[in-house]
């Protein structure tokens, strides 16, 4: 039984390396695309399109959005759950998630001064933005934090783990949507922070279940147990 429960974490965590793996290859392609301007086309047609869904509630509804991923109030909330987390002894969570934060926020900005790129300009924007465009900041920091806080529920309250990860998952598609949908990011930009952000997310869980690992006591086999009475 337990053989069978370390080859399925096992399983699991290529499984994330993989996929982790898979969006380092997205991500690499994305951005030589953009070096290379040869997205322009492709991410000014989906934003003029988007744009012909506008209407004066759904702005709101995406301010809305746009709020719940901005990188200050994220670094804040993985901060203040981190301090919560080690006020009640939980170290390794606590470390990973202010870690996740912190690096995040710092590997976006140092992206964004590396790639240089300009915003969209296509119509008259509802939001202040500042600094350049790629890869989205909101996107990928959602991604790490939300998709953090949504492990760390499912693994508290395994019951409601697929509605934890659906609304998880609705959640940081609807921040990225709404960076698109105020015309404050090219497309390429949104799905190159989802890719970034979903590589270091696997690398914080990863770690953090490792040190668990790496800290737990050994099992006492169960054949060694039976031949000791």
């Amino acid at each position: 039984m337990r053989s069978k429960l370390l080859s399925l974490i096992t399983a699991i965590r290529l499984g994330g390396l993989a996929i982790a793996a898979l969006a380092l290859w997205g991500f690499a392609a994305i951005a030589e695309e953009v070096l290379e301007k040869e997205t322009r086309a492709f991410d000014t047609e989906i934003l003029l399109a988007l744009k012909r869904l506008h209407t004066p509630v759904l702005d709101q509804i995406m301010i809305g959005f746009t709020f719940l991923g901005e990188p200050k109030l994220l670094l804040v909330l993985c901060l203040a759950l981190g301090a919560l987390l080690l006020i009640r002894n939980h170290r390794s969570e606590a470390l990973t998630i202010a870690i996740a934060g912190v690096w995040a926020v710092g590997l976006n900005a140092l992206l964004k001064l590396l790639f240089a790129r300009a915003r969209p300009q296509l119509w008259e924007r509802v939001v202040d933005v500042r600094f350049y465009s790629f890869p989205s900041g909101h996107s990928m920091i959602s991604m790490v934090i939300y998709g953090l806080l949504g492990y760390f529920l499912m693994s508290r309250y395994p019951r409601w783990r697929w509605l934890i990860a659906t609304l998880t998952v609705l959640l940081v598609a609807a921040i990225g949507f709404s960076r698109l949908y105020l015309g404050v990011h090219w497309p390429t930009d949104v799905i190159a922070g989802y890719t970034a952000g979903m590589v270091w997310l696997i690398a914080c869980i990863l770690s953090l279940e490792i040190s668990k690992q790496l800290r737990s006591p050994p099992l006492i086999s169960q054949d060694k147990f039976l031949s000791s009475d």
